[in-house]
This record gives C-alpha cells, sequence and structure tokens, in this order.
C-alpha cells in the first residue's frame, strides 16, 4: 500500500534529518524554489532526474509505497501539482514559501538558493538568461540576487544605486516565476507544425 503524502512540517523535519546526504534541500523554502524552478523552467524533466537529488534519494525508493522516503516524494509531487496548477490557472495567486525573520522581514535567499539549485540541474538550458547582455536576464534577476555560488560570493552585485538591494525584492519573485514559465513555454512544449 502506497504512503500517504508526508505533512509540509514533517517533511522538513525529514529533510533536515537527512543533511548528511546532501539533499538539494533541507527547508521548506528551498524545496519549494527547487520546484518552482522544475515547473517554470526551461525543459520537462523526468522525475527521478529532479526529485532524487532533491530529496537524496536512490531511485528505487519510487518502487516501495509504505516507506517515509515514498511519503517525501508524494509530498513534492503534490506540491509540483499546486504549483503548476496556480502558475496555469491563477499565476497572480502563486506565492513562495518564504521564511519571516524575527523582526518580520522576509528571508527570500532559502527559496532563492533552491529555485538556483534546480536550474544547476540543467544549466546549459538555462544559459540564455543567465547571459547578462540579453533583455530577457531580467526575469532571473528577483531570484538570483539573493543566490551565492559555491564560495559563497553572490551571484549578482547589487542594483545601480540601491542602498539595500535585498530589502522587498522578494516581492518580484512571483511575477518573475511566471514570467519564467511565459518566456520558457515555447520551447518547453512546442506547438507541431
Amino acid at each position: 500500500m502506497a504512503a500517504a503524502a508526508m505533512p509540509l512540517a514533517e517533511l522538513e523535519r525529514w529533510l533536515q534529518a537527512r543533511v548528511d546526504r546532501h539533499p538539494a534541500a533541507t527547508s521548506l523554502p528551498a524545496l519549494d524554489g527547487y520546484v518552482a524552478a522544475i515547473v517554470a523552467g526551461p525543459v520537462s524533466m523526468g522525475p527521478l532526474d529532479w526529485i532524487c537529488p532533491l530529496l537524496a534519494i536512490d531511485a528505487d525508493a519510487f518502487n516501495h509505497g509504505d516507506t517515509p522516503e515514498f511519503a517525501a516524494i508524494s509530498a513534492v509531487a503534490l506540491r509540483h501539482n499546486e504549483i503548476s496548477q496556480t502558475l496555469s490557472t491563477a499565476p497572480k495567486q502563486f506565492a513562495p514559501m518564504h521564511r519571516r525573520e524575527a523582526n518580520g522581514d522576509v528571508d527570500a535567499r532559502p527559496w532563492c538558493q533552491g529555485f538556483y539549485a534546480a536550474m544547476r540541474l540543467r544549466l546549459p538550458a538555462w544559459a540564455p538568461l543567465l547571459d547578462a547582455s540579453n533583455v530577457n536576464h531580467r526575469l532571473l534577476r528577483p531570484i538570483l540576487r539573493h543566490c551565492r555560488d559555491d564560495q559563497g560570493r553572490p551571484l549578482l552585485g547589487p542594483p545601480p544605486n540601491s542602498p539595500d538591494p535585498h530589502r522587498n525584492a522578494y516581492a518580484d519573485i512571483p511575477a518573475a516565476v511566471e514570467a519564467l514559465r511565459q518566456y520558457w513555454m515555447p520551447i518547453r512544449y512546442p506547438r507541431a507544425r
């Protein structure tokens, strides 16, 4: 019998307990960003190709429906479907799962790092938007502004004339995700001629 989808709070604890296995996400915001990139990105990927690194599981976990791994897979699949449905039918309602700091500020970094982790699975496919001279590079800026490379350096410098480049930058992320989805749609789902 297949396990029910793991509740999100339990999924976050489960991910944090797997840190030594190096899952692509160890928090719900990072998982949510990762899944959003899979939904809005340039290529369709089979579930094994993106869920296995996300959860740090073996492909065989898909074959055993009565395990915590399968319950985690089910939870991720549900979130994927929720994001896909929202972006398809009510994109203005898309809301990333961001954490709030003690002072009430939104911390978009984990979500954005999760998005970037999913991008890195197929980074060459994202290449056109990674080129700063491409006018459409702006679609990624609200996300990449919060990201750091493997050495901890910011991926992007601060925007010109911005005293605090991160303050309220998170507010642009939902529209950016929908714009990215629209940008990649003709490439990801070409129409038959």
